[in-house]
């Protein structure tokens, strides 16, 4: 049995990351969906970067760490687009990750630590043509930390066809039920792996 912390993305804490959670966990694991956005949910990309804006980024980085303080340290980090700083970022730098999976986004090693972690399992997915992971860079962050990870231990780098960001929220019209099944497959497959 894993324990999992899913952070969400920028529009919130939405039904469809729970229900992405829910996915994950099935029967064997436990899943922790901490709210950094204090139970706001929005309907625009637009409107969580503004509420980011005005809290600070900071304050949501303090807000992540205080979610998993009183949680083992031997914990699977999830994150969903935004989410993925705070995985990413704990990953790296709480002692005692067991996996990093990143979802629609991916920061480059060198933003948290000098390397990625030795023997810690990372998955990172997203989709080609999405205007943010593919479009602003972050697949090329992807193949480094991929790259980086493998000399150590399992590091997978999945990029699925289509242009949808936040594919994997069921409550969003960008969500992608083929696309999603297969990520929940993939990552179901890392979690009994370790």
């Amino acid at each position: 049995m894993a324990e999992i912390v899913l952070f969400h993305h920028v529009a919130g804490l939405t039904p469809g990351c729970r229900e992405l959670a829910d996915r994950l966990a099935g029967s064997d694991h436990v899943v922790h969906t901490p709210d950094l956005f204090d139970g706001r949910v929005f309907a625009t990309i637009d409107d969580g970067v503004a509420y980011i804006g005005g809290v600070g980024f900071g304050t949501l980085q303090a807000r992540a760490d205080k979610a998993v303080a009183g949680l083992s340290e031997r914990l699977v980090y999830v994150g969903v687009s935004l989410g993925v700083v705070a995985a990413e970022r704990l990953a790296q730098t709480r002692p005692g990750a067991v996996a990093a999976i990143l979802l629609e986004a991916c920061v480059p090693v060198a933003e948290f630590a000098d390397s990625w972690p030795q023997g810690v399992p990372v998955q990172v997915h997203g989709m080609d043509g999405d205007p943010f992971f593919a479009g602003e860079g972050d697949i090329d962050a992807a193949r480094e930390l991929v790259a980086a990870a493998a000399r150590t231990g399992p590091a997978e780098l999945f990029v699925y066809s289509g242009d949808a960001h936040l594919f994997t929220d069921s409550s969003l019209p960008t969500y992608d039920s083929d696309a999603t099944a297969k990520v929940v497959e993939r990552v179901r497959v890392l979690l009994e792996s370790l």
